[in-house]
């Protein structure tokens, strides 16, 4: 089963970084792709495990596009920095 969730606030490869190593290392999935110019996270899994992805990302500052707004998208955005930093150092080794 394959499926694309658009998000917000991915801007780098430290983002996507991020993104696949939390995806992978949390869920029981075969494949993540990110689409940075796109701001979509493709799943491939052998379950439907949209809904706890999508917390998942939602937790690392990468919300479903369209389902944040106010303070819980500045909160998002601010995570979404640190998230990026990390996978940028996590590249850089």
């Amino acid at each position: 089963m394959q499926y694309t969730i658009e998000v917000d606030n991915i801007k780098c490869h430290g983002c996507a970084n991020t993104i696949r190593k939390k995806v992978l290392a949390t869920h029981d999935v075969n494949e993540v792709a990110v689409d940075v110019a796109a701001g979509a996270v493709t799943i491939t899994s052998s379950a439907d495990l949209n809904e706890a992805i999508e917390k998942t990302l939602h937790s690392l500052g990468y919300p479903k596009r369209g389902s944040s707004e106010g303070f819980d998208q500045l909160k998002a955005k601010a995570t979404s920095f640190v998230s990026c930093a990390i996978g940028r150092m996590d590249t850089v080794k």
